[in-house]
């Protein structure tokens, strides 16, 4: 089933940009972006059990200095998406090590402070965000190659999108994955093994931090514009939900959570009065009734009928 599914989602990947517009490829590119920005938080909330809610401030500082880099100095794209990556994970490094100092609400209300105080920074300081007037961003280049329109960038966001992927495997199954899972069932358990534990809380939270910037970097191929209002709490929400939809703890689910409730989310774009109680009501639904997401939630529910 692991390998038809793996099958179904390269060939849907390879066939769309030849069989549908140009909204659905940007509504692609989208939904890749957010199944980065899920795996990040997959990383600092699911492997480590640390309630972040910083995650749309880093975003934002990578969408930001992705697009200075390439619209101010002209650097080729994924030099680009890197200094993001970078730039993100450098500041994540930094709050982490002050912020994870604290646990449980405690953590989660100073991440969340961070974000507010970087929104803060990205209205403002005009003359490096643009300020209220929001940033226009050059379109990506490469050797000469300009990324133009949505199907021009598709293809490196599927390609960065699948390298992100690949490297949340490898740190799930190597022993830094391991000490991660450790910390979040006990962390005294996890000490007494000879863990570091607050060292190991900091390295999630700059890894988060650089997958969030990645994705950042990811924006910047198919979008030439943006906002700070579109980088505030509800942006941290709305992946916080991506990811308990899909089902904290799972590499699986967190891609799953994104391109579900991504979808989700872009037909409530058409009500956006009511997308925060929506929000809050599908949060609600799921931590009482599907509390390991949705598709565990359905997989428990197959086998339960297939035994009756």
């Amino acid at each position: 089933m692991r390998f038809l599914a793996i099958a179904v989602a390269a060939a849907v990947l390879i066939a769309l940009p030849l069989v549908t517009t140009g909204y659905v490829v940007y509504l692609a590119n989208l939904l890749l972006t957010f199944t980065v920005l899920c795996l990040g938080m997959h990383i600092v909330i699911g492997e480590t059990g640390q309630f972040s809610l910083a995650h749309a401030a880093f975003y934002g500082i990578g969408i930001y200095a992705a697009g200075i880099a390439g619209t101010t100095f002209g650097t080729p794209f994924p030099v680009s998406i890197l200094i993001g990556g970078l730039a993100a994970s450098a500041i994540g490094f930094v709050i982490g090590m002050v912020a994870l100092r604290m646990r449980d609400i405690y953590l989660a209300l100073a991440t969340f402070a961070f974000g507010e105080a970087m929104q803060w920074v990205f209205l403002n300081w005009n003359a490096v965000t643009g300020g209220p007037n929001g940033l226009r961003i050059a379109p990506a280049r490469l050797f000469g190659l300009e990324l133009v329109t949505d199907k021009d960038a598709y293809p490196f966001v599927v390609a960065t999108a699948i390298a992100m992927l690949v490297l949340t495997v490898i740190v799930a199954r190597a022993r830094l994955g391991r000490s991660f899972r450790a910390v979040r069932e006990s962390e005294i358990a996890a000490q007494a093994m000879g863990v570091p534990v607050r060292r190991t809380k900091v390295v999630a939270f700059g890894i988060s931090a650089f997958f969030a910037g990645i994705a950042g970097g990811m924006f910047t191929l198919f979008s030439t514009y943006i906002h700070p209002d579109s980088l505030g709490f509800q942006t941290t929400i709305l992946v916080l939900t991506m990811v308990v939809v899909g089902g904290l703890g799972s590499i699986g689910g967190a891609v799953g959570g994104a391109i579900a409730f991504g979808l989700i989310s872009e037909l409530l774009r058409q009500a956006p009065s009511f997308q925060e109680i929506a929000y809050g009501a599908i949060l609600i639904v799921f931590m009482m009734y599907a509390p390991k997401g949705l598709f565990a939630f359905l997989a428990d529910r197959f086998r339960g009928a297939r035994h009756a």
